[in-house]
C-alpha cells in the first residue's frame, strides 16, 4: 500500500489517495471519522479545533461499504476556508489585489519549516511553506491510519496508544488488561494518560504554560498486539519493519525521537537485562519471557506486542514569540504568531497510533498478499498455525 496527501492548512480541503488496499474490506466513513474526532481532542488544543469538525468523504475505491481494490480517495474539508479564500485562492491576482489580501509572511518562526522551506523553494512569502508544513496535514494521515486499523482488525491485530509524559510530568506504570482496556481508559483522560494522578498534574502544567504564553511537549506510546511472527525482514535495511516504523514516527510534525521497547535505556543495562528469553508451550507456540525489545528482533516481529514511543517537542508557535529576522529588511523582530495549541501531545498520541498502524498494515500485506481480504486472512491464519508448530 501507499498513499499521497495534498492540501494546505487554510486551503479548501485535505486529500489522500490510497493505493493497494485489498478488495473485500468493509469500510465506512464512520470508521475514519472516529479517529479524526480522537485526533481533534485532548487537553491543551487551540481555537482551530473549535472551528473544524473533521468528517471524511470517501470519493472512490469503496462501493456499498466494501473496498473494490481500486485507489481510495479521502477528502476532509477545511471549514475555515471561507475566511481564507482570498488569501489562499488558486487563481492569479493583480499586484493591487495582492497588497490587500496576501497576508504575506516574511518573518520566519523559530522551530518551524518557514525559513528552510523558503530558501529551498525560493519563496519570498513564507506562507507558501507554513501552509503545507502545518500539522493540519496529519488529518489525512490519520484517515489513512484509520483504514489500516480496520484492515489489521480484520486479521485480529489491535492498535492502541496513550501518553506517558507531558512537560516533565511522568506517568507511573499502570496495569491494563489488553489493548481494549488500555484504549478505553486512555479515552477517559483529557490527556490520554492512564495514571489518574499524573493526568491532573499534566493538565495543571498545560494551564501554567498557556498562561505564560508557552508550550509543552511530551512522550507518547503506541502498542500493537496480535502481530504474527516475521513481519519485516532481516535481508535488507529498507525492509526492516522497526526501521520503517521509526522513520514514520519521526516524520510526524514536531517529533524528535523514537524508541522501541527499552529504547535508549538499553544502553545503560547489561545484555542479560535487555534480551528476551525464548519459551515455547503447546497452546501458544514460541513466546518471550519478557518484551524488552518491544516485539522486534533483526528487523522482524517476534509475535510479542510492538511497543513504540515517540518524543514530541513543544510546539514552536508561542504567544510569547521568540526572536526572528525579517527576510526583507534583515531587522530583528518577534516571530509572527499563527493560531496554535499550548500542548498537542494527546492529539499526537492518536497520530502516532495511526502512523504505526499504517506501517504494520503495509508489512502485513507485503507478507500475505494484496488482492483479496479473504485470501489474506486465510494466509495469516495458516502462518500463525505454522509458526506455532515450527
Amino acid at each position: 500500500m501507499r498513499f499521497l496527501t495534498a492540501g494546505e492548512s487554510h486551503g479548501p480541503q485535505l486529500t489522500a489517495i490510497v493505493e493497494g488496499v485489498p478488495a473485500g474490506l468493509t469500510l465506512t466513513a464512520d470508521d475514519i471519522n472516529v479517529e479524526l474526532k480522537r485526533r481533534q481532542g485532548g487537553y491543551g488544543r487551540g481555537r482551530r479545533m473549535q472551528i473544524e469538525r473533521d468528517q471524511v468523504q470517501i470519493l472512490s475505491g469503496v462501493r456499498h461499504g466494501l473496498t473494490t481494490g481500486a485507489p481510495i480517495t479521502f477528502v476532509v474539508e477545511n471549514k475555515d476556508w471561507r475566511n481564507w479564500q482570498d488569501v489562499m485562492g488558486a487563481a492569479p491576482i493583480t499586484e493591487e489585489e495582492a497588497g490587500k489580501v496576501r497576508r504575506q509572511v516574511t518573518r520566519p518562526r523559530p522551530g518551524h519549516a518557514d525559513l528552510n522551506g523558503a530558501v529551498k523553494y525560493g519563496h519570498r512569502d513564507m506562507r507558501n511553506v507554513l501552509e503545507r508544513s502545518s500539522a493540519r496535514e496529519t488529518t489525512v494521515r490519520v484517515a489513512c491510519g484509520a483504514l489500516a486499523k480496520v484492515l489489521l482488525r480484520a486479521c485480529d491485530i489491535e492498535v492502541a496508544g496513550h501518553v506517558l509524559e507531558i512537560g516533565g510530568v511522568q506517568a507511573q506504570a499502570v496495569h491494563y488488561d489488553g489493548l481494549a482496556d488500555l484504549q478505553a481508559r486512555a479515552e477517559t483522560s483529557a490527556v490520554r494518560c492512564l495514571d489518574v494522578s499524573a493526568s491532573a498534574k499534566m493538565m495543571a502544567a498545560i494551564d501554567e504554560a498557556k498562561q505564560a504564553g508557552d508550550s509543552l511537549g511530551g512522550i507518547v506510546e503506541t502498542v500493537v498486539s496480535g502481530v504474527p511472527i516475521g513481519l519485516g525482514s532481516h535481508v535488507h535495511y529498507d525492509r526492516k519493519l522497526d526501521g520503517k516504523i521509526a522513520g514514520a514516527v519521526m516524520s510526524i510534525n514536531a517529533f524528535k525521537g523514537v524508541e522501541i521497547g527499552l529504547g535508549f535505556a538499553a544502553a545503560r543495562l547489561p545484555g542479560s537485562e535487555v534480551h528476551d528469553e525464548i519459551i515455547w508451550d503447546a497452546e501458544n507456540g514460541y513466546m518471550r519471557k519478557t518484551n524488552r525489545l518491544g516485539g522486534f528482533e533483526g528487523g522482524m516481529t517476534t509475535g510479542m506486542p510492538l511497543v513504540v514511543r515517540g518524543v514530541m517537542k513543544p510546539i514552536p508557535t508561542l504567544y510569547k514569540p521568540l526572536q526572528s529576522v525579517d527576510i526583507e529588511t534583515k531587522a530583528p523582530f518577534a516571530a509572527s504568531v499563527e493560531r496554535s495549541d499550548a500542548c498537542a501531545v494527546p492529539a499526537a498520541s492518536v497520530v502516532c497510533e495511526n502512523v504505526v498502524a499504517w506501517e504494520v498494515a503495509c508489512a502485513l500485506l507485503d507478507m500475505f498478499g494484496h488482492d483479496q481480504l479473504s485470501i489474506i486472512q486465510a494466509a495469516v491464519k495458516r502462518h500463525r498455525q505454522a509458526a506455532k508448530e515450527f
